[in-house]
C-alpha cells in the first residue's frame, strides 16, 4: 500500500496539534484527521479517533505494524515541513 497524496488541512503553531492532515493510499483510501502533534522535543503523529461512553479515546483507524506507522509519520511530517516552511515564505 503506496502512499499517493498528503494535504494538510490546517496548521495551527498556537497548541499542541500542529496539523490536522489527510492522508491517500493507492489513490482510493482516505484517512482524515490525522493530527501532527508536538510532543516536547519531537513531532509525532495521531490517528483519528471518538471518546468513548466511558470517556477514554480509541483509534477509528490505525497502522497494525510499526513499519507502517513509521512510514506514515516520516512522510508525513516531511509534507508538513514543507508546508510550514512554504508559508514562512508566503509570510515574508
Amino acid at each position: 500500500m503506496d502512499i499517493t497524496d498528503i494535504r494538510i488541512r490546517k496548521i495551527n503553531l498556537d497548541s499542541k496539534m500542529r496539523a490536522v492532515v489527510s492522508v491517500t493510499f493507492d489513490n482510493c483510501f482516505v484517512i482524515h484527521d490525522i493530527k501532527v502533534i508536538s510532543g516536547g522535543e519531537k513531532l509525532f503523529i495521531a490517528m483519528p479517533s471518538r471518546k468513548t461512553p466511558e470517556g477514554e479515546y480509541k483509534d477509528i483507524a490505525h497502522p497494525i505494524v510499526p513499519e507502517m506507522r513509521d512510514t506514515m509519520e516520516k512522510a508525513i511530517l516531511k509534507q508538513y515541513n514543507a508546508a510550514l516552511a512554504e508559508e514562512t515564505l508566503e509570510a515574508l
